[in-house]
């Protein structure tokens, strides 16, 4: 099984009517021991930070052609510990209610991280951010680019039926 690392970013600016984007970078060794890297971003508008950390989880783990064992990095505590403290087998157990029984956010984006991830044997690991972190400081870059960029998109529902660019 193929070992992948991907590092996610999620930029929305503190406001959710603003512009904002998410990046992933992805990288992967091939037989040769040549690294690879490829990257993804996408400008949003009317998003919110948390779905922008899913989008670039998810971008990401899409792109994976065959199954690997993948080490997911995120700034984002709430993407991590979703599975490394079992909140999504207790929301699906509870009907996607959190433990006071109000509904989850973000279900539509939390099920399709959930397929995505089905073929693959993933890790998910938190990067605590504005620490230096050069694996966060490379996410915040590309996530920045992408929230800068011209090409925001207005609908983000118009951009979950979209395919990735390469």
């Amino acid at each position: 099984m193929s070992k992948v690392v991907i590092y996610t970013d999620g930029a929305a600016r503190g406001n959710p009517d603003g512009p904002g984007g998410y990046g992933a970078v992805l990288q992967y060794t091939d037989a040769n021991g040549q690294l690879f890297q490829k990257e993804f971003s996408a400008g949003y508008r009317q998003t919110t930070n948390n779905r922008m950390e899913m989008m670039a989880a998810i971008v990401a783990l899409e792109a994976l052609k065959r199954p690997c064992e993948v080490t997911l990095y995120s700034d984002s505590k709430y993407v991590v510990d979703a599975f490394n403290q079992h909140w999504i087998e207790g929301w699906i157990m509870r009907g996607w209610k959190t433990a006071g029984k109000s509904p989850v956010k973000n279900v539509d984006l939390w099920t399709r991280l959930l397929d995505a991830k089905k073929p693959h044997q993933v890790t998910f690991c938190w990067v605590k951010g504005h620490d230096g972190n050069p694996m966060n400081e490379r996410c915040d870059q590309l996530a920045t680019s992408a929230a800068d960029g011209s090409d925001l998109l207005i609908d983000e529902g118009l951009c979950l039926n979209q395919k990735t660019k390469n």
